[in-house]
């Protein structure tokens, strides 16, 4: 259930020009898209219902959830309303006119302009709306239907993006990356196919799998829910879709362009690791709420989905990836409500598994050829090391030393017998950084300190620590 705002309690008394200022505030976010985006947007975004038809949804539906949203304020302005259930002042009208007719509610004041409206509920309208919460205490926006969801997302689909390697260098500019590895990425990003990272711990490939965001262009909608057979999913989850504030038109509520049942959203990356169950790839019925969250690959639509440390779930990893064959084979997902109805829901994901295990000990061939594109990502070469090293130094205010470096390469890494992965540098000069503040003295890439950190880092006293 959404928070209910206390501070919109108390607008009883407010005159017609204050209840239209609390309205646009109350959708209101600062500007924050380029000219380019806007355009894009408003190519994006559905316009704004003017009729109960157009919206696609059940008129009771809409009644339900008026009703509860008028029980839990009590008396509520129709600005506000709209403003909480982004639906039009002319769809309000068209229903909350039904709603007063059958005598579930009743307005309280009718100021100087149309919109200066106050309702509440009669007492039967609150009968109604108590059955209505008992079922399902869902509050806010209104959903959007599946049917306009699947549009949507064939709209923005991600294989439509297209990437360059004008691309890759401007994504990866403050992440060294080995070219063959850049070059088989950028490929893979082309082809909408999976991308199957694979190498030993520490090399980077979670790293990696997280900056491909920068390479999905453009904004994308997002609904706050969807409505499949009357019950509602909840998509939209702050934690996962990165919201862009655009400005509103200058018009009146009614008057504006886009559906606010939608949210501008960059293209959202969602990254799983070994938390990662069959269970959580399905809709979640809460019976308290009486309502959905979707699952995770669902909300990464139009977006990445990262399957990271692949092997490590609680799950067999076969049956793990057999979970997807379908929706990577059709683009498309199953799911179920717990009243057993069946609907299929767009898999436009770009999807990345990573793991440390090789690839033909997680599924079989067939399933592996699904993948397109395994991808190795394994030690650094000597230049590589040196220059995440430098990355990380000036990150951590830790100057460069050629010295230390040699001595780092030469004599701890070779002598230990240890790869020159991506994540040393940066966790070893961690360490350099915490003893120097402990000394109080500044940091330095010395022999000495990097033979200290080596130690502690790795947690045994190797023979090149100590001689």
């Amino acid at each position: 259930m959404q928070h209910i705002d206390g501070r919109f309690g108390g607008a009883s008394t407010s005159s017609a020009a204050q209840i239209g200022e609390d309205a646009v505030a109350a959708n209101k976010q600062p500007l924050s898209l380029s000219a380019a985006q806007s355009d894009s947007s408003v190519e994006i975004m559905p316009g704004s219902p003017k009729t109960v038809r157009e919206t696609g949804l059940d008129r009771l539906l809409i009644i339900e959830l008026i009703g509860k949203t008028i029980f839990l304020f009590g008396k509520i302005h129709l600005p506000i309303l709209a403003a909480r259930l982004k639906l039009s002042i002319n769809v309000l009208n068209e229903v909350l006119g039904f709603m007063v007719a059958e005598h579930m509610a009743e307005i309280v004041r009718r100021g100087a302009s149309d919109i200066d409206v106050e309702y509440q509920l009669t007492d039967a309208g609150k009968q109604r709306a108590g059955e209505f919460m008992s079922r399902c205490r869902y509050i806010g926006p209104a959903p959007v239907t599946l049917s306009a969801y699947r549009e949507m997302i064939e709209r923005q689909s991600v294989r439509s993006n297209r990437v360059t390697q004008q691309d890759l260098a401007a994504a990866f500019a403050d992440f060294t990356l080995n070219p063959g590895v850049r070059d088989q990425v950028g490929a893979a990003m082309n082809s909408g196919r999976p991308l199957f990272l694979y190498g030993p711990a520490g090399s980077g490939k979670t790293y990696l799998a997280e900056k491909l965001g920068r390479l999905m262009h453009g904004l994308v909608a997002v609904p706050h829910a969807i409505v499949v057979e009357n019950e509602i999913i909840q998509v939209f989850d702050p934690l996962i879709h990165q919201a862009v504030p655009i400005e509103p038109a200058s018009e009146s509520l009614d008057r504006r362009t886009s559906d606010g049942r939608w949210l501008m959203c960059q293209r959202p990356i969602v990254l799983t690791g070994g938390e990662l169950t069959l269970p959580m790839l399905e809709l979640r019925y809460d019976y308290g709420t009486g309502f959905y969250q979707a699952p995770p690959h669902f909300k990464a639509n139009s977006g990445i989905f990262i399957v990271d440390d692949l092997g490590r779930q609680q799950v067999a990893p076969k049956d793990l990836m057999n979970r997807w064959i379908v929706p990577l084979d059709r683009a498309c997902d199953h799911l179920t409500l717990h009243t057993g109805y069946k609907f299929t829901v767009p898999f436009d994901v770009s999807v990345v598994f990573s793991t440390n295990l090789r690839p033909e000990s997680l599924a079989d061939e067939s399933f592996m050829r699904r993948l397109g594109y395994k991808i190795h990502v394994g030690p650094m070469s000597e230049g590589e090391y040196r220059d995440v090293l430098r990355e990380h130094g000036r990150a951590l205010g830790v100057d460069y030393d050629e010295s230390g470096f040699r001595y780092l390469v030469d004599e701890l890494h070779a002598k230990g017998e240890r790869p020159l992965l991506a994540c040393y540098p940066r966790d070893l000069l961690g360490q350099v950084v915490d003893y120097a503040r402990y000394r109080g003295e500044p940091p330095a890439m010395t022999a000495q300190a990097l033979k200290q950190a080596w130690s502690t880092y790795f947690a045994k006293h190797d023979e090149t620590v100590d001689s």
